[in-house]
């Protein structure tokens, strides 16, 4: 799992049909990178997030056989003893 804050958002009107009623959002990591992820939870802007990568997140969406490789599994409420 990774940590990242959520950035944007992600428009694609036309993809492949298993995605149909997936949101998408760019997530900036911890080290700076920009991924896009699948997000089914409800995140959004300004949101910190924990994201799974690889084969792993398909197994956090409602079909197996949906082509992502990255999710949002968490909406993060705080880190450590208090809440950053």
């Amino acid at each position: 799992m990774k940590i990242g804050k959520v950035i944007d958002n992600v428009w694609a009107t036309r993809k492949v049909n298993s995605l149909n009623g997936y949101k998408f959002l760019v997530i900036e990591l911890e080290n700076g990178e920009k991924i896009v992820a699948c997000d089914n939870i409800g995140a959004g802007e300004g949101d910190r997030v924990l994201v799974t990568l690889g084969s792993g997140a398909r197994k956090g969406t409602y079909e197996e056989n949906v082509p992502i490789d990255s999710l949002v599994i968490g909406i993060i409420d705080g880190i450590g003893g208090g809440n950053e």
